[in-house]
C-alpha cells in the first residue's frame, strides 16, 4: 500500500512536488547527475497509490498524472532551450571547449547529419541517454542550428520522455503495488531505455533511424 513509500508521501502530497520536479528536470541539462527521472517516476508511483486504481480511494492529496506529465515535459523543453541559447551565444570559448571533447565533437557531427536529413530522431534518443540531452542541446546551439530544426524535436523528446517516465511509475505501481519495489523496477526500466538510446546514438549517422520529417 501507499505506506510502503514512507516519507515520500509528505512531498508528493504537496503542490510543491510540481516545483521540485520542474526545477530538477530544468536543471539536469546542466547537471546530468540530478535524479529527475527518478523523481518523476516516484511522484507517478505515489499518484497511482492514491488515484483509486491501487487503493480503491480517490483522495485529493496526490499528484495529478496529467499535470505531472505536462510539468515534466515543459521543464524539459525549457531546459533544452536555455542550454541551446547559452551555447549559441557562447562564442569562440565554447567552440574551443567542444573541440577539445571528442564526445561533443562527434555529437555535433551526428546531430548535424540527422537534422540535415530531415529527421531529428537523435534529439529524441538523446533525451533518454545519460547526459545525451546536454550534449545534443549544447551541440545544436554551438553549431548555430536553426531553431526550426531543433526545437520541434526537443518538444517531441520532452513529451516522449515525460510520458514514458510517468507511465512507468504509474503502471509499475498498479502492477507491483505502490512500493519502493515498484519504483525500483520502473527506474530500472528507464535506465534500460537509456542504455538502448546510448547504443543507438553510437551507431554511424547513416544507421540512425530517420524521423517523420524525412
Amino acid at each position: 500500500m501507499f505506506e510502503g513509500l514512507g516519507d515520500v508521501g509528505l512531498l508528493t502530497a504537496s503542490p510543491w512536488i510540481y516545483v521540485v520536479v520542474a526545477l530538477s528536470v530544468l536543471l539536469d541539462v546542466f547537471v546530468p547527475v540530478l535524479p529527475s527521472g527518478v523523481l518523476v517516476i516516484t511522484a507517478a508511483t505515489a499518484a497511482a497509490a492514491g488515484s483509486g486504481a491501487a487503493t480503491g480511494r480517490v483522495p485529493g492529496d496526490v499528484p495529478d498524472i496529467l499535470a505531472l506529465t505536462l510539468c515534466a515535459a515543459t521543464a524539459s523543453v525549457l531546459g533544452d532551450l536555455v542550454a541551446y541559447r547559452l551555447a549559441w551565444r557562447g562564442g569562440a570559448r565554447l567552440d574551443r571547449a567542444i573541440a577539445r571533447s571528442r564526445r561533443l565533437t562527434s555529437a555535433q557531427e551526428r546531430l548535424g547529419t540527422a537534422l540535415a536529413r530531415g529527421g531529428g530522431a537523435l534529439v529524441v534518443l538523446a533525451r533518454f541517454a545519460p547526459a545525451g540531452r546536454s550534449v545534443v542541446s549544447l551541440g545544436a546551439g554551438a553549431t548555430r542550428r536553426s531553431p526550426r530544426d531543433f526545437l520541434p524535436w526537443s518538444a517531441l523528446a520532452g513529451v516522449t520522455w515525460a510520458t514514458s517516465s510517468v507511465a512507468l511509475g504509474y503502471f509499475g505501481a498498479q502492477w507491483l503495488g505502490p512500493t519502493w519495489l515498484a519504483t525500483g523496477v520502473s527506474v530500472a526500466a528507464l535506465c534500460a531505455a537509456g542504455a538502448g538510446a546510448t547504443y543507438l546514438m553510437r551507431r554511424k549517422p547513416a544507421q540512425l533511424p530517420a524521423g517523420p520529417g524525412r
